[in-house]
Order: C-alpha cells, then structure tokens, then sequence
C-alpha cells in the first residue's frame, strides 16, 4: 500500500530544502524522480470526492 500523499509530499519538501542553493546532481534528480513517482502513486490511489459545479 503506497505511503500517504502528505507523507510523500513531506519527503519532497525535505529533499528539495535539504538541497537549496545547491547545484543539483544527476543522482539528485534521480533521487527526486522517485520521489515523484511515490508520491504520484499516493495520490491516485487516495480515495478523492470529485464535486461537480453547474453554471447557474
């Protein structure tokens, strides 16, 4: 089951403070991918409620 997205999205923010003013290494923007890629799966599969919004 993957992590929850506010949990990923805290692993991101770290990561990128974590580098700030750094110049970024190939292994960085790899590790960074992942990081996406976690949190991307989080995300699609919370369960979401999608409210739809007629014009009057």
């Amino acid at each position: 089951m993957p992590v929850p997205a506010s949990e990923a999205n805290e692993s991101i923010r770290r990561f990128v403070r974590a580098r700030r003013g750094l110049t970024w290494t190939a292994q960085d923007m790899a590790e960074y991918a992942a990081l996406l890629e976690v949190w991307t799966l989080a995300v699609r599969s919370e369960d979401t409620d999608v409210v739809v919004v007629e014009a009057a």
